[in-house]
Order: C-alpha cells, then sequence, then structure tokens
C-alpha cells in the first residue's frame, strides 16, 4: 500500500515515521524545494521534528505528482489557513480511488468551515475522514502508546483508516461525529493558550485544572450548538487533546500562552517561530460563533482579549475570576 503525506511539519513526519514502521510505503511532500532537499540528505526535520530520524524508506519530495502517484491513503498535514489551497493542487491530479484524511486541527478563517468541508467542496466525491486526539508528534515519532480517533460519514471510510493507522503503539478508535471530532480538536487551542498563560503568571495546577474544566465545558457548548454530539467532546479529540495540549511542554499553543503570561509581545514571539500556531485565528473565529449561536465563552473572550486587544494576562485572569456567581451546571 502506498500513502502520501501531503505536509513535512512535525505531525506530518511524525505520522510517515509511524507508518513506515509498519513497512507501508510512504511519500511525504514539502512546500519548499531547498528545505525538502536538506530533508532527504540529512534524513532529519530540524525545524518542526529535531532529533527524530526519518527512515531511508520514505520517500521525500517537493514534486507533488510523484508523493500522490497510486497512492491509496492521501494524508493532509497542512495548517488550515493552507488547506484550500494545496487542495486545489491536488485536485489537478486522478485521486478519485483515494481516501483524503485531514489531520488539521483548525477552521478556516474566511468561511468558518471545517476541514473535511473545504476538501469536500474542492475534491467533489471524494472519500473524506479526519484523524484527531492527544497526540504530540514528537511521542508518536518515537513510538510512545498513543491513541486517536477518526471520523467520517461513512464509517468503512473511517475502518479502512483505522487498519491503515492502528499499530502496537498507535491506536485508532473511530467515529461518525465528523463535526464534532474537528471542532473539539480546534477550539481546545484556544483553551491551551489560556493554560499557558496561567504558566506564565507563575499560578499552579488549581489554576490550570480550572481553566481546563471550565474551557471544555465552554468549547463543548458551542459545538453542541453547532450540531456535534455533546459525548464527543468527553473522548479522545475532546478531553483527551485539551489534557495532553495544555499540559505538555511541547504543545506549541501552551507555549504561545506561558510566553505571553511573561509578559512577551504576540509579535514577538511569531517572529521567532516557524510553526503555526492555530489558536491565535480559532480563537476569533470561535468568538464569532459563540456570538451567532449565543454562547457565552468568557475564558475565549480573555484568550482573544490578550491576543487582540493588548489585554495584560493578569488583568484577564482577574477578570475570569471576578464574574458574577453562578451554579456550575
Amino acid at each position: 500500500m502506498k500513502i502520501a503525506i501531503i505536509g513535512d511539519g512535525g505531525w506530518g513526519t511524525a505520522l510517515a515515521v509511524h507508518l513506515a514502521r509498519k513497512k507501508l510505503k510512504v511519500n511525504l511532500w514539502g512546500a519548499f524545494p531547498d528545505y525538502v532537499k536538506k530533508m532527504e540528505r540529512t534524513r532529519n526535520n530540524s525545524k518542526f521534528l529535531p532529533g527524530i530520524v526519518i527512515p531511508m524508506s520514505i520517500k521525500i519530495s517537493n514534486d507533488l505528482a510523484v508523493v500522490l502517484k497510486d497512492a491509496k491513503l492521501i494524508v493532509l498535514a497542512v495548517p488550515s489557513q493552507y488547506m484550500r489551497d494545496v487542495v486545489k493542487k491536488i485536485n489537478k491530479f486522478n485521486t478519485k480511488n483515494s481516501i483524503f484524511l485531514s489531520v488539521a486541527k483548525g477552521l478556516e478563517y474566511k468561511s468558518n468551515k471545517i476541514m473535511t468541508e473545504v476538501i469536500k467542496e474542492e475534491l467533489k466525491g471524494s472519500q473524506v475522514a479526519v484523524l484527531s486526539g492527544p497526540n504530540i508528534a514528537y511521542e508518536v515519532a518515537q513510538g510512545v502508546p498513543s491513541a486517536a480517533v477518526c471520523a467520517s460519514v461513512k464509517k468503512h471510510t473511517a475502518v479502512i483508516v483505522q487498519d491503515i493507522l492502528t499499530e502496537n503503539s498507535f491506536r485508532v478508535y473511530t467515529s461518525s461525529d465528523v463535526k464534532g471530532v474537528e471542532l473539539a480538536g480546534a477550539f481546545k487551542n484556544i483553551i491551551a493558550i489560556a493554560c499557558g498563560i496561567s504558566d506564565g503568571l507563575g499560578f499552579g495546577t488549581n489554576t490550570k485544572s480550572a481553566l481546563l474544566t471550565r474551557g471544555l465545558a465552554e468549547i463543548t457548548q458551542l459545538g453542541s450548538a453547532m450540531g456535534a454530539k455533546h459525548k464527543t467532546f468527553s473522548g479522545l479529540s475532546g478531553m483527551g487533546d485539551i489534557v495532553t495540549t495544555c499540559m505538555s511542554s511541547r504543545s506549541r499553543n501552551r507555549s504561545l500562552g506561558e510566553q505571553l503570561g511573561q509578559g512577551r509581545t504576540l509579535e514577538g514571539i511569531l517572529k521567532k517561530t516557524e510553526m503555526v500556531v492555530e489558536g491565535i485565528t480559532t480563537t476569533k473565529i470561535a468568538l464569532k460563533l459563540a456570538r451567532r449561536y449565543e454562547v457565552n465563552m468568557p475564558i475565549t473572550q480573555e484568550v482573544y482579549n490578550v491576543l487582540y486587544k493588548h489585554k495584560k494576562p493578569k488583568a484577564a485572569m482577574e477578570s475570569l475570576m471576578q464574574r458574577r456567581k453562578k451554579s456550575e451546571f
């Protein structure tokens, strides 16, 4: 079986390494020719997954025609803001018998659409699924026991992906709630930024636990209002992912929040990173959706205030603590 990974970021590279362990034929595509050549020569993704050896069996290329040829599974591991443009390029090739698997965790900014909707619009009639869960790329690449969920409107599509990806160190479950899995994976990045801000301010476990719990409650309310299943947010793509992203030192969203809490500016942080921090744009989108669906999201509002209104992180925390008293449920 041949598999194409579109996107040479940390997650795309980690999945390529994981699938190579299963002795599958894997092609990895990157957008920048010079960097692709460097990875091919060094067998290392120094920018996004340093220290992980890329097996020689993985073909790394900047040529979409080469990477996509005869691929049974096409994994779309590009940031959400680039998804539509990349899929449009893929549409030029014959991929009618392929399954497309999105592993991006974000929403399209202009349309507010989830990635599977974007893919279906550009690749009409294609088989589409999404993979999400509590997965730090570095740990998956190392073979640390991990789990994820694959969702598709067609059960057999999700089962095929499950069979391809499941291995002793990587357990994949299936779901039919595509919207829930995608929204949970995107919205949890907002809460990870909030938890990072808490870390940067020097607060403790009590604070982070409260943010994580109440954050999960508000993203669940928004997801449910948008038509997702409530229970999905208690699963791997919801609670599982939010715990990992809020706790891990390797989480780019939590790390961004931590630096904000320490007093650095958003502009200054972004100048020093080549990684896309999905939670920044997702915060703006989520707040717009919250107003549309009349869902109260105080943590998301305060993260937005810090990111876009230059509100001091400590003042944002104080605003959350001083809200009117209410029952938990």
